[in-house]
């Protein structure tokens, strides 16, 4: 039954494609209009990409370890390891490509210190990103954590809260709408792009440029030198999508655009 579901959402079992076809589960924003940029490249050199566009975190490792995708372009390291960890999945970091910083965002404040007494804050409920939405908080004196607090942590783990918050985890998709009724919101800057915000401009507070959080092309074990897989990766680490990165989001975006990190890196006949 959830392969039936998941093969309905991808669109992906009524007809048969080609060898040639690469599909790449994505979130909208950024990550499948830097995968459209490099689409026409792929064109070129025989390779069809496929971009399936998701916005739920818990569908596109369940659709790579299921074989419906070939990569998934949506998460950074840390999180793919909580999904491992959780769900066994045999997948594993292909490229960085780029990082979002996390960003506190609000309607109703222009400055961190205006937080209310008493005030409502939303932060993501997925791992990792609910870490970084409390560290960047605490950075920024809100709050304080728990000592050997992890990636895993949730409010439970917040140790002193000075102004007397209450905290809602909400979806990551759904926290710009969120915005007007909380004083808070700690939102990715993904989401925070498709609704129409500017990290650079809107954000009370950004998380720092060189967070270890990158956004990464992501693989099953024992796919690294697919053709195909290795001609996206070529057409992602290069100059020109550096600059269209920089061009498009104006700093909302960072490019990272390297291997993964040693130890993690997949070995490729064309590297």
């Amino acid at each position: 039954m959830k392969k039936i579901l998941l093969c309905l959402l991808l669109a992906a079992c009524s007809a048969k494609e080609d060898s040639n076809t690469l599909k790449v589960a994505a979130t909208p924003t950024p990550q499948a209009q830097i995968l459209e940029f490099v689409k026409p490249k792929l064109e070129k050199e025989g390779v069809k990409l496929k971009i399936i566009q998701m916005n739920d975190y818990n569908i596109p490792n369940r659709a790579l370890a299921e074989k419906e995708v070939d990569a998934n372009y949506f998460q950074h390291i840390p999180f793919m390891d909580e999904q491992i960890k959780a769900f066994g999945y045999k997948i594993k970091c292909y490229a960085r490509i780029h990082l979002e910083p996390m960003g506190l965002y609000s309607k109703k404040i222009t400055s961190l210190k205006d937080l209310p007494e008493k005030g409502t804050v939303a932060v993501p409920n997925d791992p990792t990103n609910e870490y970084r939405a409390l560290s960047l908080m605490e950075k920024e004196g809100i709050i304080t954590l728990k000592p050997g607090t992890k990636l895993s942590a949730t409010i439970s783990s917040i140790a002193t809260n000075p102004k007397n918050l209450t905290f809602r985890e909400v979806d990551a998709a759904m926290l710009p709408r969120s915005l007007p009724s909380v004083d808070l919101a700690a939102i990715p800057t993904n989401f925070a792009l498709q609704a129409g915000l500017n990290p650079e401009k809107d954000a009370l507070a950004l998380e720092s440029k060189d967070s270890p959080y990158a956004n990464i092309i992501a693989i099953r074990d024992g796919t690294e030198t697919d053709p195909r897989l290795e001609k996206l990766r070529k057409a992602l680490l290069t100059d020109e999508v550096r600059q269209f990165i920089l061009d498009k989001y104006q700093g909302a975006i960072i490019p990272i655009l390297e291997l993964c990190p040693k130890g993690q890196e997949p070995s490729s006949s064309s590297d």
